[in-house]
């Protein structure tokens, strides 16, 4: 992944954002969206482009477009970064090379502590009965 074509590739559109803000909302387009099409990325090689196709598959749309929004500041250039980070990191986790789990076998040990704990609670059990005479 190269991030420096990556950031060249992305589209900003700055709309006006929803929310409180008094009169400035009303002339300030401060919320930003951001626009990454995935499949025409020079940034990626096909491999990755295939792991975040199928990672990251729930965040983009049917013509593997990625589509973030930020409001979160009053400044058009906080949301900006805040957004470009979000794409940076959302990327990133995507392409990471989960290791797969290995199983282990349960100690011997593990399970004799285990069946010592059910006789211990069987017997104080059998003890709050009240005696046979």
């Amino acid at each position: 992944m190269n991030k420096e074509i990556i950031l060249t590739e992305v589209k900003y559109k700055a709309v006006r954002s929803s929310g409180a803000g008094g009169q400035n909302v009303n002339k300030v387009s401060s919320k930003v969206i951001l626009s990454f099409d995935l499949t025409h990325s020079k940034g990626l090689n096909e491999t990755e482009k295939e792991r975040l196709k199928e990672k990251i598959a729930s965040k983009l749309t049917q013509e593997f477009h990625l589509i973030l929004t930020c409001d979160e500041d009053r400044s058009q250039l906080k949301n900006k970064e805040i957004v470009t980070r979000r794409c940076i990191k959302i990327l990133e986790e995507g392409l990471k090379v989960e290791k797969p789990r290995k199983e282990t076998k349960i100690p011997k040990v593990a399970k004799e502590k285990r069946l010592l704990a059910k006789k211990n609670t069987a017997q104080i059990k059998e003890n709050r009965k009240k005696p046979d005479l």
